[in-house]
């Protein structure tokens, strides 16, 4: 019997669609192209104040390639280090997965027998049949992309070591680790009053940790000070312009009364009374701007005695205290005593006095974050008004991702609008749109190019810029608090669009719920479930990741190479200046700077490859006399937008690691996303985004919100994987069993987490070996208003 002819799917309506990948992948190679080509003739001149020539770009681009993440945190930050870090280990778990994915999956899927016309629907597991024995073998693939992950994640959690002064048992990670966070508990809820006189916590503390206390810091509420000032600055502002502008008017009126008294014989008596009455009215109602200037001095008497209260040490306090121990071990002792106490007390317990006097049952302990690290305008902030944001900001993330959750949702939206009111017009532009995909390749190519773009603009730049905003509105105690509310929540919005939403074809959630639930709740008859699975709707799914992770690869990553926002910020700034500008001795100092790193620092590697990525101890002070490793009391802005790229690249680790098997094609594009953003987000750091003042060190709570989330996207493909099983597997079950089973002993797999070293305990230093003089929870607690100012002007 002749072999039967693959015969299309019937419920394969878009194999036109498919043909316009090679353009996509023409039109991306031809941007990425044009970006490097721009890179190199344009913009290395630019970061290098000239053209370097072929040796001395191929010393820095070596430079680039050989620096270590120790380096990076020395030179850069700790951030910056953690991010190249987890880039690296995702571009190296991604490339043994790519593997596994072509000489393993691929020729499995490329045996199945389903009809099948389109060729890359061949190349997806809906090539296999229903119940297969092969896939048996891609169960035995998952639970080795589950093990190569694991082991991956775990590396790199070992690399990040030497990002952290400290660990998660609260042991310092690095023995130099000149931090004081490391001696320091943070305690939240005490009384305000302690602000004022901070003699009681002292007494408690040294009567549990006798002589292991070095100092206790109460500090004021900044949030309401910084309000007090601002405000005492606009008042002041107010009134001097409301005196010169009655002094003026003074002026006129003298000047009217002298040379204009013959004018005043003609006016007419009407207009005359009119204005009487208008006089004694505004006199009567406070509305003259002598009652204006007398209202304004009140509200400057009682703002001059508010802030004399802080200045006198009489002020309400923010309800945080900074305890700083005199060694490591007191200090992590003390934060496991009293958590654990608050877990054990039980209702009706003896409490002494003095516990009841400083709130002891509301005391919520912690590890201090670094004092970098905290927004201290933010301190003293009601826990209703924080509450009260959170769930402004939490109901308005709710109805984004169910009405507004992806471009193609709110262009549907603005469709329907657009029915109700011209339904014609709408018609008419369909037809017009049905007509320029048909007509020629490069309707189709734009309508195939178009919304990709559409979807990465928004997903790049709209919705994070929009998050952002929402996470800063929050209040956040600290800048990592910040950044890991921003992450979630980006993560989130990426997920639900470029995981859920694409895998089910639908433009918002809203939809999705509403069709689920006609599938279910009405009692229709349909196998909507079963739906996602199917050859057609898989290999459609397949490919739209696929197409999206060409753009983000190819163009996302080619335009981030240019930097262009931070460059042309600094050419309208060059613009701006005039030649006097350039005479200002701060401006002479940065080009120095910056001239110096350009003939010095990255002509070689940054540190000699002899010394290892993990020893720190040698380094050349004059390498890092143009960029201090000691970090100053004055926080310098980061102008990179981590949670935002975080976000992202965590979302295209999800869907890689999601489309595995089922599209294995997908699997080197992310790869090579990785190992290329690695490269250009190195020399973006090194070149473009690096700035003084940045420590080689922090507590990693962002960290470990990342690694959180990596071993989430490892929960998802498994989970893929056991709706796939489930639905498509052998008729017992048995797959979609053993990989349920598999999640559970993922789950339960130990994380290389850090474990206390006792040699490191031992030799530590104590505080009063480092910290000369006030520190810096004193130096940035303190109410550093300019109270001669003040005076001179009260």
């Amino acid at each position: 019997m002749a072999a039967q002819s693959p015969s299309p799917d019937p419920d394969f309506p878009f194999r036109a669609w498919y043909g316009n990948i090679q353009y996509l992948l023409n039109i991306s190679a031809a941007g990425a192209a044009s970006c490097v080509l721009l890179f190199l003739l344009v913009k290395l001149r630019y970061d290098h104040r000239r053209f370097p020539g072929p040796s001395a770009l191929a010393a820095k681009l070596l430079a680039v390639y050989h620096a270590t993440p120790a380096q990076i945190a020395l030179h850069c930050g700790a951030d910056a280090a953690q991010f190249l870090i987890v880039e690296r280990a995702s571009f190296f778990v991604l490339l043994v997965v790519s593997l596994i994915a072509l000489f393993a999956s691929f020729p499995l899927n490329l045996s199945g027998s389903v009809p099948l016309a389109d060729p890359f629907a061949r190349t997806t597991i809906s090539h296999i049949h229903d119940g297969s024995p092969i896939l048996w073998l891609h169960f035995l693939l998952a639970a080795i992309i589950v093990a190569v992950s694991h082991l991956g994640i775990s590396r790199m959690e070992d690399d990040l070591r030497i990002t952290r002064f400290r660990d998660g048992n609260g042991n310092p990670s690095d023995p130099n680790s000149s931090s004081i966070a490391i001696f320091t508990m943070m305690v939240q809820g005490i009384p305000r009053s302690l602000a004022s006189n901070k003699a009681p916590l002292e007494e408690y503390l040294q009567h549990r940790y006798p002589g292991k206390v070095y100092r206790v810091v109460v500090p004021f509420d900044l949030c309401t000070l910084e309000y007090l000032t601002s405000r005492w600055t606009k008042l002041q502002n107010e009134i001097s312009w409301l005196e010169a502008r009655m002094d003026s008017q003074s002026m006129l009126n003298e000047e009217d009364n002298d040379g204009h008294e013959s004018s005043q014989i003609y006016e007419h008596p009407l207009l005359r009374k009119a204005k009487e009455m208008w006089a004694t009215l505004a006199v009567k109602l406070g509305f003259t701007e002598e009652e204006r200037l007398r209202k304004l001095h009140n509200l400057k008497l009682v703002l001059q005695n508010k802030l004399l209260d802080y200045k006198e040490g009489r002020a309400q306090g923010s309800g945080i205290a900074f305890v700083v121990f005199k060694d490591v071990y007191t200090a992590n002792k003390a934060v496991r005593d009293l958590r654990s106490e608050r877990s054990r007390r039980s209702i009706g317990q003896f409490v002494s006095v003095m516990e009841l006097q400083l709130g002891r049952s509301r005391w919520r302990v912690e590890r201090a974050p670094p004092a970098v690290d905290i927004y201290w305008n933010h301190l003293g902030l009601s826990k209703l008004s924080l509450r009260l944001r959170k769930v402004a900001v939490n109901t308005c993330l709710l109805l984004m991702l169910l009405f507004f959750s992806s471009p193609l949702a709110v262009i549907n939206a603005m469709s329907s609008a657009a029915r109700i009111i011209n339904a014609e017009a709408v018609d008419h532009a369909h037809t017009w749109l049905t007509w320029l995909e048909g007509s020629s390749w490069f309707g189709a190519l734009i309508l195939q190019f178009l919304p990709n773009v559409l979807i990465f603009v928004s997903l790049y730049i709209v919705i994070p810029s929009a998050l952002s905003y929402l996470s800063k509105f929050e209040c956040h105690l600290t800048v990592s608090g910040e950044q890991r509310s921003a992450m979630l929540k980006m993560v989130c919005f990426f997920l639900v669009n470029l995981i859920l939403l694409r895998a089910m074809v639908e433009s918002s959630l809203e939809n999705a719920i509403l069709r689920m639930g006609r599938c279910y709740l009405d009692g229709e008859d349909c196998k909507q479930i079963e739906q996602y699975i199917s050859a057609s709707f898989l290999s459609r799914s397949c490919l739209d990741t696929l197409a999206f992770l060409i753009t983000s690869t190819f163009l996302g990553i080619s335009f981030d190479l240019l930097a262009p926002v931070p460059w042309m910020k600094n050419i309208l700034k060059k613009f701006r200046k005039n030649d006097m500008v350039q005479l200002v001795p701060e401006q002479i100092v940065e080009n120095t700077v910056e001239q110096n790193d350009e003939v010095g620092n990255l002509r070689m590697p940054l540190v000699s490859e002899r010394e290892g990525s993990l020893d720190l101890h040698d380094l050349e002070v004059h390498d890092l006399s143009v960029y201090p490793i000691n970090r100053s009391f004055h926080t310098p802005k980061q102008t990179f937008d981590f949670a935002q790229y975080y976000a992202f690249n965590l979302t295209i680790f999800a869907l890689t690691m999601i489309y595995s098997l089922f599209a294995p094609l997908v699997v080197p594009v992310g790869a090579i996303y990785f190992g290329y953003r690695y490269m250009v987000d190195k020399y973006n750091f090194l070149f473009v985004y690096r700035a003084r003042g940045f420590p080689a060190g922090n507590d990693g709570k962002l960290m470990d919100r990342v690694l959180c989330i990596m071993h989430f996207c490892v929960v998802l493909f498994l989970l893929s994987m056991l709706f796939f099983f489930s639905i498509r597997g052998d008729s017992t079950k048995l797959q979609a069993i053993l990989t349920l089973g598999l999640l559970f002993v993922y789950k339960m797999l130990p994380s290389r987490s850090d474990a206390g070293r006792p040699s490191l305990l031992e030799g530590i230093q104590t505080v009063d070996s480092f910290v000369d003089g006030p520190t810096d929870y004193e130096v940035f607690s303190n109410t550093d208003f300019n109270w001669d100012i003040y005076e001179s002007q009260s």
